[in-house]
C-alpha cells in the first residue's frame, strides 16, 4: 500500500507541469488568436468566429500534445526506476520505451498536422536522436489535403492586388503539390511562359504562434522532469527554420543565389523567380519539367557546405528533379529554397580541416578541431558519427568496424550518462546541428538508392579539400 501510495504521489508531482502547461497554453492560445476576447472586447462577426474558431482548433491540438508528451514523459519516467543505468536490462527497456514514445509521436504529428508534421521530420532528421524515433518518423509525409481554391485566390489577390485571372493567361485550380505550408499550381503567364506558383496557406502565422506556444510550454515543462536533456535548443532551431520557410521572398533571393553559385555547372539548374508576381506568400517561379529522384546530390551538398558555405536545408527527393534538358543531356533541379544555413567563414573552414583530419584519422588535428567547436574530450567521438570509425580504427574507410572496435566503443558508450550527450550538443556551434540535420537527410537519401557509404565519404573529403584550396586562394588573390 505504501509502495502504490508513492507511485501516485510521485506521478501526480511529474504531471504537476504538465497540467499548469495545459491551463498556460490556453491563456496563451486566446491571447495570440484575440487578443481582445479575453480584454471583453467584441471584433465583428466574421473575425471574431474566425478568432473564436482559430482558439478552439489550436486548444484541440494543444490537448492531443499535451496528453502524448504527459504520456511519453510518464513511461520514461517508470519504465525506467530502480534500473541500474549501466545494466543491458536497462538498455533493453531504454529501446522499447524510444519506440513507444516515437510511435506516440508519430501518431500526434500525423493527427495534428501542419507544423506537427514538420517537427516530427526535424526530429527524425537529427543525428544526435535515438534510432527508434528516427526510423519511425521518418515515414512522415509532408503532404495534405489541398486547400479550398476559393481561399488560395484570396491570398493571391491579397497578396498581388489582382484576380488571378488578371495576371495568368492560364491557372489550374488543381495543385500538383499540397504540403503542410502551402500548395503549388502550375499557371502559364501571358507572354506564354509556364510557372509554378506557390500559394501559401491563409491564417498560417496565427497558427504558428499558436502552436509553437504549446510547444515551448511543453519544452520547458520537460526540462523540469528531465532536467539533464536541454529541449530548448531544438526547438529554438526548429522555430528558425520554419520561419524562414514562410517567407517567400527570401526562399526567391536564396534560390537566385544558388544559381550564382552554380553558374559553372552545367548540370544544376534552379528555376527563374518572376518578381513582379512573387510577395512573402506567393512564388511565382519557372516550372521545369522532371521526375523526382535524389542521385547525383552528394556532391552538389558537398560544395555548398564545403565550398559556399551557403546550404540548402531540405534535401528530400521530392525537392529535386532530374531534367532531361542540359549541356551534358540532364540538369539536376533544386526546388524549395525557404530554408537556408549561411555558415560563418570561420566555421566552414574548421568544418573543411576536420573532413581532412577525419579522412586521415589525424587524432591530433581532430582533437585540436574538437577544442576550437568547445567539445573538449568529446572529440574523439566525431570519427563515429561522421565516418563509422573510432579514432584509433585500423578498418578502411567506409567498412564495417571490426569486432574489436565495437567492443571497445560499446563499453566507451556504457561510461556516458544522457548529462553527456547533452554537454555536448550544447557545446556544438549552432551551425554544426544544421548541418548534423542536413548530413543525416543526406545519407537516408544515399543509402535508399543503394549507394555506398565511401561514396558519400569521399565526395565529402574531396569537396572539403576544394574549400580548403579555395580559401588558400582568396587569400592569395586569385580570382576562382
Amino acid at each position: 500500500m505504501g509502495g502504490s501510495h508513492r507511485l501516485l504521489k510521485s506521478a501526480v508531482k511529474t504531471r504537476a507541469p504538465l497540467h499548469l502547461a495545459a491551463g498556460a497554453t490556453f491563456f496563451a492560445f486566446a491571447w495570440q488568436a484575440s487578443p481582445g476576447l479575453l480584454a471583453g472586447e467584441f471584433s465583428p462577426p466574421s473575425s471574431s468566429g474566425e478568432g473564436i474558431h482559430s482558439i478552439i482548433s489550436g486548444v484541440v491540438r494543444s490537448s492531443r500534445a499535451i496528453y502524448a508528451i504527459s504520456c511519453i514523459a510518464l513511461d520514461y519516467k517508470y519504465s525506467l526506476r530502480r534500473l541500474d543505468p549501466g545494466s543491458g536490462d536497462y538498455r533493453s527497456k531504454l529501446s522499447e520505451v524510444h519506440l513507444r514514445a516515437s510511435k506516440r509521436l508519430l501518431k500526434l504529428s500525423e493527427t495534428n498536422g501542419g507544423f506537427y508534421v514538420k517537427a516530427g521530420q526535424f526530429v527524425s532528421s537529427l543525428r544526435q536522436v535515438p534510432k527508434e524515433y528516427s526510423s519511425t518518423l521518418s515515414c512522415l509525409q509532408d503532404q495534405v489535403t489541398p486547400c479550398n481554391i476559393k481561399k488560395i485566390k484570396e491570398v493571391i489577390v491579397k497578396s498581388l492586388g489582382k484576380d488571378h485571372s488578371e495576371l495568368f493567361l492560364s491557372f489550374d485550380e488543381k495543385p500538383i503539390a499540397a504540403a503542410s505550408i502551402a500548395q503549388v499550381h502550375r499557371g502559364t503567364l501571358k507572354n506564354n511562359h509556364e510557372v509554378a506558383v506557390k500559394v501559401q496557406y491563409p491564417g498560417l502565422e496565427q497558427r504558428m504562434k499558436i502552436d509553437f506556444t504549446t510547444m515551448a510550454i511543453l519544452s520547458k515543462s520537460l526540462s523540469l522532469i528531465f532536467p539533464d536533456v536541454k529541449f530548448d535548443q531544438i526547438l529554438s532551431e526548429f522555430k528558425r527554420t520554419i520561419s524562414l520557410e514562410l517567407d517567400f521572398v527570401q526562399e526567391g533571393k536564396n534560390s537566385e543565389r544558388t544559381a550564382r553559385n552554380f553558374k559553372k555547372n552545367c548540370f544544376i539548374k534552379i528555376p527563374l523567380v518572376y518578381w513582379e508576381l512573387t510577395r512573402s506568400q506567393v512564388l511565382t517561379m519557372e516550372f521545369c519539367k522532371g521526375r523526382k529522384v535524389a542521385k547525383a546530390l552528394v556532391e552538389v551538398f558537398a560544395e555548398m557546405i564545403f565550398v559556399h558555405g551557403f546550404v540548402h536545408g531540405d534535401p528530400h527527393p521530392g525537392n529535386i528533379l532530374v531534367s532531361v534538358e542540359g549541356k551534358k543531356g540532364f540538369s539536376l533541379v533544386l526546388l524549395d529554397h525557404g530554408i537556408y544555413r549561411e555558415l560563418d567563414e570561420r566555421f566552414r573552414l574548421d568544418y573543411c580541416l576536420l573532413w581532412k583530419a577525419l579522412i586521415l584519422l589525424d587524432s591530433r588535428n581532430i582533437f585540436n578541431i574538437g577544442e576550437r567547436f568547445g567539445v573538449g574530450k568529446y572529440s574523439k567521438y566525431f570519427p563515429v558519427i561522421f565516418t563509422g570509425r573510432t579514432i584509433k580504427s585500423k578498418s578502411a574507410l567506409g567498412t564495417q568496424m571490426s569486432k574489436e572496435e565495437k567492443k571497445f566503443l560499446k563499453q566507451e558508450l556504457r561510461s556516458l550518462r544522457m548529462g553527456d550527450i547533452s554537454s555536448f550538443m550544447e557545446s556544438l556551434p549552432p551551425e554544426f546541428l544544421s548541418i548534423l540535420r542536413i548530413d543525416g537527410l543526406l545519407r537516408s537519401i544515399s543509402s535508399k538508392l543503394g549507394a555506398s557509404r565511401r561514396m558519400l565519404l569521399l565526395g565529402y573529403a574531396k569537396y572539403a579539400v576544394y574549400g580548403l584550396a579555395r580559401h588558400a586562394n582568396i587569400e592569395n588573390g586569385k580570382i576562382i
